[in-house]
């Protein structure tokens, strides 16, 4: 009797590790589109609101420069329908992973030829902000990067990356396409009444002198016709050297700057210490909207959210 007691026991044990494995929630939620970034999701969001889940693989407080995968991020790529990302030459991290998939299971949208045409020469090449001495042995500039991938940043680039999105989707899901078209439009039209209300908060912004941490703002700064002098350093993992610190000091001198922006995401003590003796505003730029929750009008809230960072310390 003892024995079989233990047995019923044991199996009621065995069961229950069983059923809570397979109707856990975890086990429960599946991620249709899987994005790498938050932005991302913002967009994509817009697009699929209340047809399928999203996932983000970045967690907040990563930087998308140097991420590293898990074991549990390359089975979410593998299992989802569709996967949205910036591209290779921002995400590295992505690259191998991707590479398995086939083409109309990922968009890599910088890579989309309606967006090649609107990208940016990033600041450093533009303004040929280091001289010669500053390039390396084979005479090129230390960081590679041709353009500036933040593109996410673009109202416009925003609307061509949902377009994208919702055309691979009525491929995929075909019996859901007037849903993902009447969401897309009214996505566009969100972004058209957003521009308005940004608009009118960075109005009185538009001719102050600030510098950023990080040269990721210029779609934005593009977009709604901002002046921004210059940034500390194109890639955020490497700290400015102290002949970019002098030369950006006599900036401030001479421009008479009125804001610093940092990011949450990156150390800046080197940054801190060169203006702790001036006068200069100190404020928070965040181009990833973190915390922001994932809704059909997560992007609007997003721009409106950064175009008041601004204000608050240019003002």
């Amino acid at each position: 009797m003892i024995y079989k007691l233990k047995y019923i026991f044991y199996m009621f044990i065995f069961y229950t590790i069983i059923c809570f494995m397979i109707f856990s929630p975890s086990s429960l939620v599946f991620a249709n589109i899987i994005t790498s970034i938050r932005p991302l999701a913002f967009i994509a969001a817009g697009v699929v609101d209340g047809i399928m889940p999203i996932q983000i693989l970045l967690p907040d407080g990563f930087s998308p420069h140097d991420y590293s995968l898990k074991p549990s991020d390359f089975k979410k790529i593998k299992q989802a329908d569709l996967v949205i990302w910036i591209g290779p030459d921002m995400e590295k991290f992505l690259q191998k992973p991707i590479s398995r998939l086939s083409k109309n299971k990922h968009i890599a949208v910088t890579e989309l030829n309606s967006i090649k045409s609107l990208l940016i020469t990033d600041f450093y090449s533009k303004n040929n902000y280091f001289n010669n001495k500053d390039k390396d042995k084979n005479n090129k500039y230390r960081i590679n990067y041709q353009y500036n991938m933040h593109v996410w940043l673009s109202p416009k680039i925003a609307c061509i990356i949902a377009q994208s999105i919702c055309n691979n989707l009525i491929k995929i899901y075909p019996e859901k396409k007037e849903k993902l078209r009447l969401n897309f439009y009214e996505f566009k039209k969100n972004i058209k009444q957003n521009d308005i209300l940004v608009n009118n908060i960075l109005n009185s912004s538009r001719k102050k002198k600030y510098f950023v941490f990080h040269d990721a703002y210029s779609y934005f700064e593009k977009y709604y016709k901002l002046s921004p002098l210059g940034c500390f350093t194109i890639n955020p993992e490497i700290q400015p050297g102290i002949k970019k610190i002098y030369q950006i000091q006599n900036q401030f001198i001479i421009n008479k700057v009125q804001c610093i922006f940092l990011e949450p995401q990156f150390n800046s003590a080197v940054i801190n210490n060169i203006i702790k003796k001036t006068k200069i505003n100190i404020g928070i730029l965040d181009p990833l909207g973190i915390g922001l929750p994932i809704y059909r009008d997560s992007y609007m809230k997003f721009l409106i959210r950064l175009s008041k960072q601004y204000v608050n310390c240019l003002n």
